[in-house]
């Protein structure tokens, strides 16, 4: 299994990515013939400071060249149809071509937003049915569609919570408890509107500490955000009691639903005792998220808290669907339109095609592919609170930094030299040198399999020569980057010479 560091750097990477567009254009190659221009006078087509002083200086290429070109771009990062993508937290599932293709029916993909609502007809009323099977799925009474992402959705969440406070003149809940688990954007979501965080300590099973809960609440309290499984992949057991603390002491209870994947079909959050949960579509039902989108993070809300959901609110009447803009009793949208109606329809099409009972076997599968992967690590990686984990668990690379000298980092960037994208890692922060592994569902035996022989075939690396993961990757066609330089100091552009011709 082990890649040699020779020939890290494949000759057709040196030669196809240093090359660029400009380099390879040469004079009278042509990819495309634009239509030449019939109008009068090109002034009265353009405003003045739109016209170019001289011609574009654009490469000249041939449509196979482009066209090679750009596959290869295509093919540099990691993705889900290229191989295993274990991103704890991130459910990166295999998105159905079926999905593909409803999204991109003409009746879907060529309606623009601002069209007469007749025609939208088919769009409202599946958007509608999304909704209906949302609130199905969590046991909700009422859904908004809006929010584009996760924390887009936490955001709403808190707006919902915030608002249903103020209507009730409880101007002092202001304090939102989080546990230490929580994922990064709950506190964020918070401060934005206009409320303050406070963390609760995880109790040492990994669950939220009760006693803890009971010392916290108070007549600040606007309510707590809980991901459920939390992100040690562990169910709070103890929910319906944290709703009973939080209901008595006159908050109310949010949850994250990041991690749905693992109770589809087995549990309702609003049987929990929750009031507000956002779902991640691109996670829990199948489009995929990788580079930062796209998404959606519709939430589901009990019928009391219904008329704080954003404007329009999509209404049936004898089959006849309309927007309806509430007369002012809905909040304002928080997004234009009717959300990220793509990443909807896959969503919708995911949830038809299953069922019910489909949809209770993806929960079953995403269980028994993370145990049964756990199980199989055991004595190559440290498991942190390993009875009870559900959809994903968290690994340590502790002892790998103890008795080799390597981090959870290095670990992580070699597993790209097996064509593994690497889990995520550093995360939750209670756990040292967490690295938290979630298979997913659609993930066979073999594969996983494979996982467990790359993760020994490191360890025995690390053994053996551990400055070879210190400096992974070796294979792929950027090394190892300073990321945190790449982040605040990206270099977007090329601006080498032109050789255009």
């Amino acid at each position: 299994m082990s890649h040699e560091r020779q020939g890290a750097t494949p000759a057709r990477w040196g030669a196809d990515l240093q090359t660029s567009l400009f380099a390879k254009g040469r004079a009278g190659r042509r990819a495309t013939t634009m239509p030449a221009w019939r109008g009068d006078d090109v002034d009265t087509a353009l405003p003045a400071g739109a016209l170019r002083a001289a011609p574009a200086d654009l490469p000249s290429l041939s449509e196979p060249e482009v066209l090679r070109h750009y596959t290869l771009l295509s093919n540099l990062n990691h993705h889900i149809e290229r191989g295993l993508y274990p991103l704890g937290s991130c459910t990166m599932k295999y998105n159905p071509r079926l999905n593909e293709k409803v999204a991109a029916l003409s009746g879907f993909a060529s309606l623009h937003p601002e069209q007469d609502e007749a025609d939208l007809q088919g769009l409202l009323c599946a958007l509608k049915l999304l909704q209906d099977a949302l609130c199905e799925i969590t046991g909700f009474a009422a859904c908004s569609l809006q929010p584009a992402a996760g924390a887009h959705g936490e955001y709403l969440g808190m707006q919902v919570i915030r608002a249903r406070h103020l209507d009730r003149g409880e101007n002092g809940r202001t304090e939102v408890l989080i546990p230490d688990s929580a994922h990064g954007t709950n506190p964020a979501s918070v401060v934005l509107t206009g409320m303050k965080p406070r963390t609760l300590k995880s109790g040492p099973d990994g669950r939220l500490d009760l006693d803890a809960l009971r010392a916290a609440v108070g007549p600040q309290t606007a309510g707590i955000m809980i991901t459920n499984p939390n992100t040690l992949g562990l169910f709070e057991s103890d929910i319906v009691e944290v709703a009973r603390i939080v209901h008595a002491a006159g908050g109310l209870l949010y949850m994250d639903g990041a991690n749905l994947n693992a109770i589809l079909g087995k549990a309702k959050p609003a049987l929990m005792g929750f009031d507000v949960v956002h779902l991640n579509l691109h996670k829990t039902f199948s489009t995929p998220h990788g580079g930062g989108g796209p998404g959606a993070g519709p939430i589901c809300v009990t019928q009391e808290l219904a008329r704080f959901l954003p404007a329009p609110v999509i209404r049936e009447d004898a089959g006849v669907y309309r927007l309806d803009a509430c007369a002012g009793e809905c909040r304002p949208s928080v997004h234009a339109y009717m959300g990220n109606t793509g990443v909807c329809l896959r969503a919708l099409t995911y949830i038809l095609r299953l069922g019910g009972d489909g949809l209770t076997r993806v929960s079953e599968r995403a269980v028994l592919n993370a145990n049964y992967l756990r199980k199989r690590l055991e004595g190559l990686l440290t498991v942190e609170h390993a009875e009870g984990t559900l959809h994903e668990f968290i690994a340590t690379g502790a002892d790998w930094k103890e008795k080799f000298g390597v981090r959870t980092l290095d670990i992580a960037k070699r597993m790209l030299d097996y064509g593994i994208h690497a889990p995520t890692i550093y995360f939750p922060l209670i756990v040292d040198e967490a690295i938290m592994v979630e298979p997913t569902e659609t993930e066979s035996k073999e594969t996983l399999d494979r996982f467990v022989d790359v993760v020994a075939a490191i360890r025995a690396e690390a053994e053996r020569d551990p400055d070879l993961l210190r400096t992974a990757p070796h294979t792929t066609p950027v090394s190892r980057l300073d990321e945190a330089a790449a982040a605040r100091r990206p270099d977007l552009s090329w601006l080498g010479p032109c050789n255009c011709g």
